[in-house]
């Protein structure tokens, strides 16, 4: 999933990039529509975003599902290590994702300070 959400923020990453290719120069301020432009990288900074906080939050459900199933299972084979080393596992998982939703909170203000 890091290496998904590493491609998804590329948009974000080369915020600047895009916005000094899309404010046109003086030589090409009539042959591009700026504001239409503009208006286009903003829509598609919202799907990015949008696409991403539902992938992650997608992401936690699924794991923390499967937490609350071995912790249940974990209660009735208290001595099945391989069973509690599998929800170490998968909670250190749960974790990393859950870290992924204030990384994601961090690259959305900054790609919108930069935006505005």
């Amino acid at each position: 999933i890091q290496e998904l959400l590493r491609v998804m923020r590329t948009i974000d990453d080369r915020i600047v990039h895009e916005l000094n290719t899309t404010i046109p120069t003086a030589s090409f301020v009539g042959k591009i529509d700026a504001g239409q432009t503009c208006k286009e990288l903003y829509q598609s900074l919202m799907d990015a975003h949008t696409s991403r906080e539902r992938i992650i939050k997608n992401c936690i459900a699924q794991t923390s599902s499967v937490v609350k199933t071995l912790r249940e299972e974990r209660e009735k084979a208290q001595d099945d290590l391989a069973l509690l080393k599998q929800l170490r596992k998968e909670q250190t998982k749960l974790k990393l994702m859950q870290s992924e939703l204030n990384v994601e909170e961090v690259v959305n203000d900054r790609s919108w300070k930069v935006l505005s």
